[in-house]
């Protein structure tokens, strides 16, 4: 009886184990919510052309951002893992400070920030809770981009042309950027989890503005240069196959 009891006892564990056991050649597909949390930082606005000169005392801060997310995570083996995240393209808001402070807002954009991620799992491949590190590269670039009538006004006059005018585009610089990652997974079943993980990417970006009037001809150029440096929080519900 004490024999039967104890084969029971152990291929409970075994069951149990196996339940949450990663190894190679797992797939782990997740989707949740990314917060963004620029800690920006920026250089004044300056005017490169007709004449170079300094807008003094400018500057401009980024709003925090959320949107949906994904991931694809495939094992190597129970402790390695490549992963690819990537979300709805965040809209981060441009606000004016300093002397641009009275603008209010001064522009849009939506970032595109496809990552790859080299990852490590602590514990063994069959404990429900693993926290992870992971180091990677994303690419980012930025679309819809818009600056408001506000700032248009405010160039203008800062350009010393009449009222509407004149018209500004303005274009982001896109760059690689290393994304450090640390985080903790926990595994309720065979295929049903969560996690949850931090980013920090070092990230920085050039505003390039262009200037025409209303009949298409160049007026001036100029510039603005952004450090952005997020702190990225994603939590997630995953399913391995």
């Amino acid at each position: 009886m004490k024999k039967t009891m104890f084969a029971l006892a152990a291929l409970g564990a075994l069951a149990s184990g196996s339940a949450f056991a990663q190894q190679a050649g797992d797939w782990v597909v997740g989707a949740g919510w990314f917060h963004l949390a620029p800690q920006d930082s920026s250089k004044p606005l300056t005017l490169t052309a007709p004449v170079q000169s300094v807008v003094a005392g400018s500057g401009a801060s980024v709003k925090d951002s959320d949107t949906l997310g994904f991931n694809l995570a495939y094992f190597i083996d129970s402790h390695w893992a490549v992963e690819g995240v990537l979300g709805i393209p965040p809209k981060f808001k441009l606000e004016g400070t300093g002397t641009l402070a009275r603008v209010g807002e001064l522009g849009q954009a939506r970032q595109w920030s496809p990552t790859i991620l080299g990852k490590y799992y602590f514990n063994e491949g069959n404990d429900a809770f693993r926290p992870y590190v992971g180091l990677g590269a994303t690419y980012v670039w930025y679309s819809n981009v818009h600056l408001t009538n506000e700032l248009q006004g405010a160039l203008g006059s800062q350009l010393r042309q009449r009222p509407f005018s004149t018209s500004t585009t303005a274009k982001l610089d896109s760059s690689f950027a290393p994304v450090l990652n640390a985080g903790v997974a926990y595994q309720f079943d065979k295929h049903w989890g969560m996690s949850f993980s931090v980013s920090y990417i070092p990230l920085k970006t050039k505003a390039k503005l262009t200037t025409t009037s209303v009949n298409g001809f160049p007026v001036a150029t100029s510039e603005a240069r952004l450090k952005l440096n997020p702190i990225v929080t994603y939590l997630a519900a995953t399913y391995r196959f």
